[in-house]
């Protein structure tokens, strides 16, 4: 696709997956708005963490509640003609302790953006992020998208109505909606994940602190892939109506992540355990097999390669 001055829309462009993407969009030649959570003092003041060096190219910086209804209106008036909504509460363990106001975001917050798609007129395609961990602990493996959908926490059950909530809203609107199903991804600029806590303590030479057995593992996939990603999902006629999972088929114990991050940083952490985590997820492996046939997509970016470039990056800032 020409991204060249399509008008695209970025809910959660200031988070770690989002800043990737509209700095990708930006390279593209796209004109892009984004939509930013405001600050404690007034939703209409915003400060941008992690896309600071890009605000003088937006097209527009659209600020508030995304789970509040006046958000319908802002998106309305934007314009977009691609919509890609990745504005969510998106640490799990907020979801124990905040779990109605993590589903507003993550539910509401989708509802608004979908409600607000119906009245665009040149709308061409909305692309809604969905999580694997609607899957919860894997039944088997690699998991395909039509594994069932156990959600094992708070978190994992507002992205399961917000993912199907979009698939009713293009069952029952037709309104060109895409769900990518991303599984864990790392990379520069993330924060509050595994690999960049563990990688932080290391350049510190601090203890790398597992939950339960640490045998639990993960899918992690390098960001540069996953902005490919959602690039395919934006762009693609063939991805409208349908839920996409993207990983690398390679699941990785969190135990091996911690040795991995310690050897390449020649850190003198140890690894130390604490009790097992709550609503814990015992395994995910992704099968990307649909988005290879949909779209040719697949990983170029290994765990060790990506564990380098990442903790390159943090060791510069």
């Amino acid at each position: 696709m020409d991204w060249n001055g399509v008008r695209v829309l970025v809910t959660g462009a200031d988070g770690f997956m989002g800043s990737h993407l509209t700095e990708a969009l930006l390279n593209k030649g796209a004109e892009v708005s984004i939509y930013v959570r405001g600050t404690t003092e007034t939703t209409v003041k915003y400060k941008l963490k992690n896309i600071q060096h890009l605000e003088n190219k937006l097209k527009a910086v659209l600020t508030g509640n995304i789970g509040n209804t006046d958000a319908i209106k802002l998106i309305e008036n934007n314009n977009p003609q691609i919509i890609f909504h990745l504005a969510a509460d998106a640490y799990v363990p907020n979801s124990f302790e905040h779990p109605l106001e993590v589903m507003e975001t993550n539910v509401i917050g989708t509802l608004n953006v979908l409600h607000a798609a119906m009245h665009i007129k040149e709308l061409q395609q909305v692309v809604c992020t969905s999580s694997s961990e609607i899957y919860g602990s894997a039944v088997y493996v690699p998991i395909d998208e039509k594994h069932p959908l156990n959600p094992t926490s708070p978190y994992a059950a507002s992205k399961v109505a917000a993912d199907r909530y979009c698939f009713a809203y293009w069952n029952t609107y037709k309104l060109p909606i895409a769900v990518i199903r991303p599984f864990n991804t790392y990379g520069p600029r993330h924060t509050y994940d595994v690999i960049p806590k563990f990688i932080s303590l290391a350049l510190e030479n601090k203890d790398l602190t597992v939950y339960g057995s640490g045998d639990q593992s993960r899918d992690f996939t390098y960001v540069d892939d996953m902005v490919r990603a959602f690039m395919v999902m934006g762009s693609e006629k063939k991805a409208v109506g349908e839920a996409v999972n993207f990983g690398t088929s390679k699941d990785i114990s969190i135990n091996d992540v911690a040795g991995r991050i310690i050897s390449i940083s020649n850190s003198k952490s140890r690894i130390v355990h604490q009790k097992e985590r709550l609503a814990e997820v015992t395994r995910l492996c992704c099968d990307y097999g649909k988005a290879e046939k949909l779209f040719g997509w697949k990983p170029t970016v290994d765990i060790d390669e990506g564990l380098r470039r990442n903790i390159e990056w943090q060791r510069n800032h």
